[in-house]
């Protein structure tokens, strides 16, 4: 499946969801859900904003990419499939009110389903359908994720493989921001702490403090919309009995997630079994510390599971736990098959790894 055949079977979608609801149109305004529409595209240029630089308009007979002439002519030739189903509609940068006044004539006034409803009378919130079909991956959407992780895995390989205990740690969150943005990645987010901030915080932003003994870097790399989740850590000396398990703590925590996460489980189910598993290992309050993770795609986090999520895994569906005790953390991204099996996205085989529960799980890396 080309990218324009994917948007054909996307638009289908989009019109089913019309049908059922009786509405005039679709409008999608979000990052997320452009790149998901367009099968990959991207309408960001402000990267810490929710919305682009474009939007999508679908109605039952007709589908259009509504921009300005800013970007334009670059969206039709670097963002759009060549054939893409897609209409351009333009209207001049400084009049953002004729695209209101296209949008009303092309759906005749009626009811338009947002992801991010402007407050207009006639606009109202997706329906949960639609949004829980996102979740889903294609088969032409899981070849775009691998590459993404494989990247995303390499960039933080190269990364943690050159620190020095000496450096800050913006020089550690700057270098990985960097090595994503070299290989095309858009760094959503670079988290990044050393041997003294680690066990305080879950997330720690980057600061001025140099290392030191340790580090822990987080990416979560965004290519083609979709969002590869990941931790590593980096040792600048030889780690100490307590250090190993720790590490090797996490990880059978993380375990049990993995093996909870078959089709059909519902995620406050594992949420729980991650709640037991803390308190076995001797960390009851940890899984109040820090959410554990959940499902993911064109978010970080589609849903993060909670005592209270009842949303059910299907598949093939990405997910990220991030299970964590104080200077332990563990992350990846999965694919759920439907035969249960789960697929590491994020896994370097060049980076320090040992088994865990029949997976390969990465270590930290001793400099």
């Amino acid at each position: 499946m080309n990218r324009s055949e994917e948007i054909s079977e996307k638009l289908a979608v989009l019109r089913n969801t019309l049908q059922e609801t009786d509405a005039a149109g679709i409008r999608l305004r979000g990052t997320d859900w452009f790149a998901w529409a367009t099968a990959g595209g991207s309408n960001t240029v402000l990267l810490a904003a929710e919305a682009g630089v474009a939007e999508v308009l679908v109605t039952p007979t007709d589908a259009w990419v509504l921009t300005d002439e800013i970007e334009a002519q670059r969206l039709k030739d670097e963002e759009l499939p060549e054939g893409s189903p897609y209409k351009l509609q333009v209207n001049p940068w400084a009049q953002g009110s004729e695209r209101q006044a296209f949008v009303e004539e092309a759906t005749q006034g009626g009811q338009v389903l947002s992801d991010k409803p402007s407050g207009v009378s006639t606009e109202a919130a997706l329906p949960a359908s639609l949004i829980q079909h996102r979740w889903v991956m294609l088969p032409s959407e899981l070849e775009r994720y691998r590459q993404v992780g494989r990247l995303a895995s390499e960039a933080m390989t190269e990364v943690l493989t050159q620190a020095q205990p000496t450096w800050t740690e913006h020089q550690l969150a700057g270098a990985g921001a960097a090595a994503m943005w070299a290989r095309g990645l858009h760094p959503a987010l670079t988290l990044a702490a050393g041997d003294r901030r680690l066990p305080l915080y879950r997330h720690p932003l980057p600061s001025g403090e140099t290392l030191g003994r340790q580090a822990m870097l987080v990416f979560c790399a965004r290519g083609h919309g979709l969002i590869v989740s990941l931790t590593r850590f980096v040792f600048f000396d030889k780690l100490s009995e307590s250090d190993r398990q720790r590490h090797r703590t996490i990880a059978e925590i993380e375990a049990v997630a993995l093996d909870h996460s078959q089709v059909d489980t519902p995620l406050n189910a594992i949420y729980h079994a991650l709640a037991t598993a803390y308190e076995q290992h001797g960390f009851p309050n940890a899984i109040r510390e820090h959410h554990q993770g959940g499902t993911a795609g064109y978010g970080a986090r589609e849903v993060v599971a909670t005592a209270e999520t009842s949303d059910r895994l299907a598949a093939p569906v990405i997910l990220a736990w991030n299970p964590s005790i104080p200077g332990a953390k563990i992350e990846d991204t999965f694919v759920l098959h439907p035969d249960n099996s789960l697929e590491n996205l994020s896994f370097d085989p060049q980076f320090p790894h040992q088994e865990i529960a029949g997976r390969l799980r990465s270590i930290p890396l001793e400099r």
